[in-house]
């Protein structure tokens, strides 16, 4: 039943991931809107994510935050959807879904903050260089068609979120092996629909804000 998967999330957030992950689990689910500077710092959901951030989902009475964990959470739950790793593909699913969600995201949040770690730095920090990082990301989606092997799995929607993201902001650079590998994923009937449920429901916030 849906009232046993609840998702909090934002049409202009990266709920859009989580989305895309229930979309392709085939979960039935409830939508909570949570709004910026009001509800999503109220207590009702700060009882839910204490970070007052989105996405979030309540599976069974059990919260899960980041997008990455619901992504991996997901693809276990829902075993019918073939999201999880088979045996084979697990060391690469994991070892990228990781990198997307530590390094790659520390390296493109500090770059776009224009935040450049001298070499002494860079040390400290798990990504070392924005440059080594991109260029380490571009060789993992240029090695197979998917980011495990040759099947998609939870993996590439967390990755392929990073990638599409990245190259339609600016934050990463457009090379062909980037763009690529999100026309694969971009083509998903799942990632689709979860679009079009997204941008229907920025629409209705803003026709809300639209003087009668």
């Amino acid at each position: 039943m849906a009232d046993d998967l609840i998702f909090y999330t934002h049409p202009q957030s990266r709920g859009r991931i989580a989305r895309w992950a229930l979309e392709e689990a085939g979960a039935a689910y409830e939508t909570q809107l949570v709004d910026y500077g009001t509800t999503m710092k109220g207590g009702d959901y700060l009882s839910v994510n204490p970070m007052g951030k989105v996405p979030a989902i309540v599976h069974n009475g059990h919260v899960v935050t980041e997008c990455a964990a619901i992504c991996a959470y997901l693809a276990e739950a829902f075993p019918e959807a073939g999201l999880a790793p088979t045996a084979d593909e697990r060391a690469d699913y994991y070892r990228w879904l990781f990198f997307a969600a530590g390094p790659v995201e520390q390296a493109v949040t500090n770059n776009h903050a224009q935040f450049v770690p001298s070499p002494e730095q860079g040390r400290m920090f798990g990504y070392g260089s924005y440059d080594a990082t991109v260029d380490v990301l571009e060789k993992a989606v240029s090695a197979h068609p998917y980011i495990a092997g040759d099947r998609f799995t939870a993996a590439d929607i967390y990755v392929g979120s990073a990638v599409g993201w990245g190259t339609m902001f600016g934050t990463l650079p457009k090379r062909q092996a980037f763009l690529d590998y999100f026309a694969r994923l971009s083509s998903r009937e799942a990632y689709q629909r979860a679009g079009a449920k997204d941008d229907a429901l920025a629409a209705e916030l803003e026709a809300a804000k639209t003087p009668a």
